[in-house]
């Protein structure tokens, strides 16, 4: 009797704990691509190249589909749209995010602000303020920065 009780406890823990995980992962999503659609609404002028950047990373850096990819964006500009600030999603980011992968986010930014061949110095300041917020150190930020650049140079 003991262990059939056990049993039930342990599958109905087992069971919350695979589902708060799964929460945890969509949040980590939507407030990565939060940022990066703030980045391409940076300079009040969002191009057609910055969002499809914004969804193109997504997609990849979280390995989804376009259906997902879509969904996903819908919800992190709902979500971006109704933020009062940045910490929101900082906050979630630092607590599920490996140092590496904050760097390679902001690298996302990058490429977002880049992706119109124009780099507005208020996308500047927030590429920078969210790496601040991050933690990612500034030798950090400015590889990521010249990462992006050299791409750039490569494919023009």
């Amino acid at each position: 009797m003991l262990a059939t009780i056990k049993k039930f406890f342990d599958n109905h823990i087992e069971a919350a704990a695979a589902q708060a995980s799964e929460a945890q992962e969509h949040r980590l999503r939507v407030a990565t691509v939060a940022l990066l659609l703030e980045t391409a609404r940076a300079d009040f002028d969002v191009h057609d190249e910055e969002l499809a950047a914004v969804a193109s990373h997504a997609q990849e850096f979280f390995q989804l589909d376009e259906n997902e990819t879509r969904e996903l964006v819908q919800l992190a500009e709902e979500e971006a749209s109704n933020a009062t600030c940045y910490y929101e999603f900082t906050s979630l980011i630092n607590n599920g995010f490996s140092p590496e992968e904050k760097v390679t986010i902001v690298e996302l930014m990058w490429q977002v602000a880049y992706s119109d061949k124009e780099l507005e110095k208020y996308e500047e300041a927030l590429v920078r303020k969210i790496a601040e917020l991050l933690y990612v150190p500034h030798n950090a930020f400015i590889a990521a920065k010249h990462r992006v650049m050299s791409d750039l140079n490569k494919d023009s």
